[in-house]
């Protein structure tokens, strides 16, 4: 096993992560692709590529890529406004180029800027989608698309009333039955696993999707009027033989490459494909326990190239999506193996054996979904962050709300705003003390000087007595900005006339002596 290539040395935990990871996506890449008004085959294409191609070029550990449910507004109303599909191909094609650039320009140093308390408020709320999205569909209400995160559902209601709805009217009694058995047993897998030998190998989804197909068959053996019809089941396009696969691929249509409404499509998937890729790849980068720190501007860079050829060859734009990537984190994978053969098993399986996969009940998947959700939004989660202080668990808060009653985009970005906040608010603490003796007198800066501290240096230099000897402590910072420097200038420019002596200490003040006029008004730096 030492001998065995990077790739294939963890392939006993790989393998079976793989294959949750595949079921997992199956119905998303189907249920993104439905929600965006494009061939649900594009769905599955882009899962495809996001898997093994981007799989290859990534250097995320556990990152998976797909069709997220992020782009499927941007998406929908692309394909509707472009005179075709085709030539919303091109547009894909296109980001992923301009993704390219993103990377060379190193735009993927901006994931690191977004504070930890935001990105756990992210998988938190990620986690909470995942339980009331899922809900109605385990019980068999599957009017909204799997994968679908925004408040607002396809029908113009909304996830709360969505749940009310589902729960009072529309049980199916054997979704219901299947759902709430495939829920118990992977809650019962989790406990068992770490104790079992046999289990530790043995993917539990793959147990459920078994139990929901034979479960299927059961009830419509013996209550036919419970068995779950087409709509409650998966639903992968079956080709006619090999020339009626090959067929499913749709090729872009580069003649409208001289329209601005092609190049705004682009430019607008680019950015938020990115900026969804950037988000997940840091978030996955949290949860890894073994702490990886993925390269963000490579990220982008193989992001860009999955979507050039998704684009190619008939498929929906690819980002890095938290789901698949973090229930890849949960299944044990090890290496980006796991997201290359999750690709390949979407492949094979859509190939090969589409009418096997169309007897797995949404149900059962919606159950795998629900205990993913759980796992990454435990109520110690909560705990953990309140006990780390206002600072951290108010911006995690007000992210997962946000997200909840938004998107993510969005809720990203209120999250942010309010990170930002009360780190204006903490650097708003006083960062200059001021001591006098007699007619000495000391101020000194007890960290970095931005413009928000300039009030409180110049309330300080006000209260400098006549005739006093002022030493200005700098030693403590190493950058002092310009708005704080000028302060500093003209305080010293009036110095003499209040008969005041000037010093200057810390490395700071040597650096910033060309823009100090210290020397020019007999000032010495100490």
């Amino acid at each position: 096993m030492s001998n065995a290539p990077p790739l294939l040395s963890n392939w006993r935990a790989d393998m079976p992560a793989s294959i949750v990871v595949a079921l997992i996506a199956l119905p998303l890449c189907l249920g993104v692709a439905l929600a965006s008004g494009a061939p649900l085959f594009s769905g599955l294409i882009a899962g495809i590529v996001g898997g093994i191609l981007v799989g290859f070029a990534s250097r995320s550990p556990l990152s998976v890529s797909g069709p997220a449910a992020g782009l499927t507004v941007i998406v929908f109303e692309a394909i509707q406004s472009l005179p075709s599909y085709q030539i919303f191909l091109s547009a894909v094609v296109i980001a992923g180029v301009l993704q390219l650039a993103f990377s060379f320009s190193r735009a993927g140093i901006l994931s690191e800027f977004v504070p930890s308390s935001v990105i756990t408020g992210m998988l938190a709320a990620i986690g909470l989608i995942l339980i009331l999205k899922q809900i109605p569909h385990a019980i068999g209400y599957d009017q909204d698309f799997e994968g679908s995160f925004g408040f607002i559902t396809a029908d113009g209601s909304n996830t709360l009333a969505m749940i009310l709805t589902s729960v009072r009217q529309l049980v199916t009694p054997g979704a219901a039955i299947i759902g709430i058995v495939s829920l118990a047993f992977l809650f019962w897998w989790d406990a068992a696993r770490p104790k079992d030998r046999f289990l530790r190998f043995l993917p539990g989804p793959l147990v459920v999707v078994v139990i929901g197909v034979v479960g299927n068959a059961l009830l419509a053996a013996f209550r036919p009027d419970w068995a779950l019809g087409p709509k409650h089941l998966v639903q992968v396009p079956i080709a006619d033989g090999l020339s009626g696969f090959v067929g499913l691929f749709t090729f872009p249509d580069f003649s409208g490459l001289g329209t601005s409404p092609v190049w705004i499509t682009a430019v607008t998937i680019a950015i938020v494909a990115s900026l969804e890729s950037l988000l997940s790849t840091k978030a996955v980068d949290e949860i890894d326990p073994r702490r990886r720190t993925t390269d963000k501007n490579w990220e982008l860079m193989a992001q860009g190239g999955g979507n050039i050829v998704s684009g190619l060859i008939g498929g929906l734009p690819v980002t890095s999506v938290i789901v698949r990537s973090s229930a890849n984190v949960d299944a044990g994978a090890q290496s980006k193996l796991s997201s290359i053969m999750h690709g390949l098993w979407l492949l094979v399986s859509v190939a090969a054996i589409p009418v096997v996969l169309n007897l797995i009940p949404l149900s059962a998947l919606a159950a795998v979904l629900i205990a993913t959700g759980y796992k990454l939004t435990k109520p110690k989660l909560f705990v953990e962050r309140y006990r780390q202080g206002i600072t951290q668990f108010v911006p995690f808060v007000v992210t997962i709300v946000a997200i909840l009653f938004t998107d993510l985009l969005i809720g990203i970005l209120i999250g942010l705003v309010v990170g930002f906040i009360f780190v204006v608010a903490r650097n708003f603490r006083t960062a200059i003390t001021f001591a006098v003796d007699g007619e000495d007198c000391l101020l000194r800066a007890r960290r970095n000087l931005y413009f928000i501290h300039k009030y409180e240096l110049q309330n300080v230099l006000n209260q400098v007595p006549d005739n006093a000897d002022l030493l200005i402590d700098l030693s403590s910072t190493n950058y002092v900005d310009l708005d704080n420097v000028d302060i500093i200038n003209a305080f010293i420019k009036g110095a003499p006339y209040r008969n005041i002596k000037v010093s200057v200490r810390g490395d700071i003040a040597e650096r910033t002596a060309p823009m100090i006029n210290a020397p020019a008004y007999g000032v010495r730096f100490a």
